[in-house]
Order: C-alpha cells, then sequence, then structure tokens
C-alpha cells in the first residue's frame, strides 16, 4: 500500500507510516544553485580569475567552464594527497565560435589561472595560423611546428581558424602540421595547452581529419554571437574605460544599426566585439576631427560623442 507523505518548504520529503515519521529524505541542491554559490575565500586564484572574467560581457558557459576546470584540478590534488587515484587529465581545449566572440581574450585568461595553480610553468599565449605552420616543401613543416610547439612550452599554443589545416587535401602540408600536433599533443600532454579555435561548422568537419584528434580535446566551448544588447553593454563598457559616452541620439542610432546588421549580415561576416571596437575608434576620431575644425573644448564635449561622430562600417565596402 503506498504511504502518504507530505513535502516541507525546506524541499525535504518527509515519509509517514502509520502516522508517524520515520525518515527525511533531502533532496540534492539543484546544480544552478552550485554554480551560483560565492566561491570560498582562500580559493584565490580563482576569484582572481573570476573577478576578470566578470567584466568580459555575456559568456556564460565560459565562465562556468572555468569553474569545472579549477574545481576539477583541486580535487584531485586533493584525491592524491588522501591515497586515491588522481589521474592527469589533458587539458587542451576546442573554441567553436565566430570572429570577436573573445576566444583570444578567454585563452590569455586561462593561461594566467594555470600559472597560478601550477598547472602551467609559464602561462604565456603563443598565437598561430596556418601560415605559422605549414611549411613550403617536405619536412619543413613539421620543423616548424615543432619549433612553435617549443616555444609554448610552459603555456598555451593558440591556433586560430585551425580549420584551415585541412583545407588543401591530401597533398597539403596542412595534413602534416594536424598530425605533427597530434604527436605531440600525446607526447607533451602536461607540458603545454593546445587550443585549436574556427568557426562552428569548420572546426567540426576539422576534427574527421584525423582520427587521434577528436578524443584529444575534452574540453569544447562554443562561444555564441553577442545579442544587440550585450554588443550595446560592450560599447559602454569600452567608451567608460576611454572616459567617454554616447548621447542618447548617438546611443539610438548604434543601437538601431546593430539591429539592422544582426538581421541582415551573415554571422560569420560579422566581428561582434572586434566590429565594436572598430567602430569606437572610428567614431572617437571623428569626433576629435569635429571639436578640431568646431575649436570648441568644453569638458562636457569632449567626453560626449553625437550621432554624427558615430562612424558605421555599411558606409564603407562591406562584402555581405
Amino acid at each position: 500500500m503506498d504511504q502518504p507523505f507530505h513535502m516541507r518548504n525546506n524541499g525535504q520529503i518527509n515519509i509517514v507510516l502509520s502516522g508517524q515519521k520515520k525518515k527525511t529524505i533531502k533532496k540534492d541542491p539543484p546544480i544552478r544553485e552550485i554554480y551560483e554559490k560565492e566561491v570560498p575565500p582562500h580559493h584565490m586564484a580563482l576569484r582572481e580569475i573570476e573577478a576578470e572574467l566578470e567584466q568580459l560581457v555575456g559568456m556564460e558557459e565560459m565562465k562556468r567552464t572555468i569553474k569545472q576546470i579549477y574545481a576539477w584540478i583541486y580535487v584531485n590534488k586533493i584525491r592524491e594527497e588522501k591515497g586515491l587515484k588522481a589521474s592527469k587529465q589533458a587539458l587542451h581545449m576546442m573554441f567553436k565560435g565566430n570572429p570577436g566572440t573573445g576566444k583570444t581574450t578567454v585563452a590569455r585568461l586561462i593561461g594566467k589561472l594555470f600559472l597560478k595553480m601550477n598547472v602551467l610553468s609559464k602561462g604565456h599565449l603563443i598565437e598561430a595560423e596556418r601560415a605559422d605552420l605549414v611549411g613550403e616543401y617536405i619536412g619543413h613543416t613539421a620543423q616548424k611546428t615543432r619549433d612553435l610547439i617549443k616555444k609554448a612550452i610552459g603555456g598555451i599554443l593558440f591556433v586560430d581558424e585551425a580549420y584551415s589545416l585541412g583545407r588543401g587535401g591530401e597533398k597539403d602540408f596542412g595534413k602534416e602540421a594536424i598530425d605533427t600536433l597530434v604527436k605531440h599533443m600525446e607526447d607533451r600532454q602536461h607540458e603545454f595547452i593546445l587550443i585549436l579555435a574556427g568557426y562552428s561548422r569548420e572546426m567540426d568537419h576539422f576534427l574527421t581529419l584525423n582520427p587521434g584528434l577528436y578524443s584529444r580535446f575534452p574540453i569544447v566551448v562554443d562561444f555564441p554571437d553577442y545579442s544587440v544588447d550585450q554588443l550595446m553593454e560592450i560599447a559602454k563598457r569600452m567608451l567608460n574605460e576611454r572616459e567617454y559616452g554616447l548621447s542618447m541620439e548617438a546611443e539610438r542610432k548604434l543601437k538601431t544599426h546593430l539591429a539592422q546588421i544582426k538581421s541582415t549580415w551573415s554571422p560569420i561576416s560579422f566581428s561582434n566585439g572586434r566590429y565594436i571596437r572598430n567602430v569606437i575608434e572610428k567614431s572617437i576620431r571623428t569626433q576629435a576631427m569635429r571639436l578640431l575644425m568646431n575649436d570648441e573644448y568644453d569638458k562636457n564635449e569632449l567626453i560626449t560623442l553625437m550621432s554624427q561622430d558615430i562612424t558605421l562600417d555599411d558606409e564603407e565596402d562591406i562584402s555581405f
């Protein structure tokens, strides 16, 4: 016969047998609540990186992932101290997303975190692309790739647009670069971290080019495009850092423009945060020219971008 039970307000279930309370079962807290808890104060490395991450707009998945990585490394050290199995896991990563979504910025922060945790001895970032890895003759590519890995020892090798290594077909030297990376990822997997970055669809195809690639990237993070509101927040933060602000008309003009290009441009044609930075820098130069020609330098004028100052890329020759 089914036994009656009562739900209490604190999330506990009380099972009642023959009118008497016999057992209390406490439910596990939702995982979301765990992530929302404040990090204990003695985890200074994570708290410092979290503070830097909070300066970045969006990236909620990346912020959760960094917490997970830190927790896994820390708990593994505790397991080791208590005589439990604590095998080292490779920390090579793949970042998937469109340009300007913060992939390089996050890679630098990960280097700083892993240096603080003694996972990496230097924590520096070596940025590379196809031209830095692929040579011009047989054997040249392997040597160039090995040289880059050597520079990255103790830190991170960040390869942007990594999918371009597999675009040339069987006779292209890009395949040699892939094979060399795979070999050193295994041979020296705890001496450096490899982060491959690029467009989501192209990176998914790239993983099929070498049977050893997929299993060597335990951490895959998607960097979504920014919304219009997030792009405006990025613009305001960039301006605030430079002691500038937008007039109401300037803000309206920029927001309307962003909404238009978000609805009409191909996602891979829009560079997100990078686009905002370019607009801000051009607009500041335009404002400076306006002030110079008007010969007016009131403090409020110096810090305010007007609608006529906002210089947009759609006024130039842009391919959609």
